[in-house]
């Protein structure tokens, strides 16, 4: 009565399976870790994106020097997560090279500061997605994998049922059981997968947005400061005709 009682215990199934069902479970089971692991790093990256971009956009908006700002952001490492940081500098600085060519017409200062920024913005929004690819692999594969081994525990089963006079439960069972505990694993693996890629995939959107509107808010300031330049060259121009 022990031995049944333990080979009907959890361990003890999994302990009983085949090799082919043992293989799904870890299989299962390295998925379902590996997506906690990047789980959590994305939460502490997302979180701490967050943080940096309220912190970076109060001193925006406060209006100081823009190029205090850019060269404060040049003078320190910046973090991964600190993308409206990277958006600013990539903007400011387009924008600053240009200023330094002769002659040049504002039009094609603000068309290149528009590139620079779409180009920036795209570079923070591919880094945004990095790991959904796993997430949603493995939320749409886990439950197929593990009806796999279900199938296959249950196929053994009854091939083992073949081989004897008399079919009873507890001959049953213990194969059923084992196979069942295979889609359990992929759906412990594949719900919290699928939960986490909509939830990293709606603040990542959120993220987006707020990136693009960074970026028009730049562009306006910087192109208010190209037509006051503009108006107050237009003055000297007219006094040396």
């Amino acid at each position: 009565m022990q031995t049944t009682l333990e080979h009907m215990s959890i361990w003890g199934l999994i302990s009983e399976a085949s090799l082919v069902v043992q293989a799904v479970m870890m299989i299962l089971v390295l998925a379902s870790v590996s997506s906690w692991y990047l789980i959590i790093r994305r939460s502490v990256a997302l979180r701490s994106a967050e943080r940096l971009q309220r912190g970076f956009l109060q001193r925006f908006r406060q209006g100081g020097d823009l190029a205090q700002l850019y060269r404060e952001g040049q003078a320190q490492p910046l973090p991964d997560e600190a993308a409206l940081q990277r958006i600013f500098l990539a903007g400011y600085g387009e924008f600053a090279q240009l200023q330094r060519q002769p002659g040049i017409a504002p039009d094609l200062v603000a068309q290149g500061v528009e590139r620079s920024l779409y180009v920036a913005v795209a570079e923070q929004e591919e880094r945004l997605e990095k790991g959904l690819q796993f997430l949603a692999t493995v939320g749409s594969v886990s439950p197929y994998i593990g009806l796999f081994g279900t199938v296959w525990g249950i196929m053994n089963s009854f091939l083992g049922l073949s081989q004897v006079q008399q079919a009873t439960l507890s001959t049953v069972a213990p194969g059923i059981a084992e196979a069942l505990i295979a889609t359990a694993i992929g759906l412990f693996a594949a719900i919290p997968a699928v939960m986490a890629y909509n939830r990293f995939a709606a603040r990542g959107q959120t993220l987006v947005g707020r990136y693009y509107a960074f970026g028009n808010e730049l562009q306006a300031r910087l192109h208010r400061r190209l037509h006051r330049r503009l108006h107050a060259a237009s003055p000297n121009v007219a006094a040396a005709a």
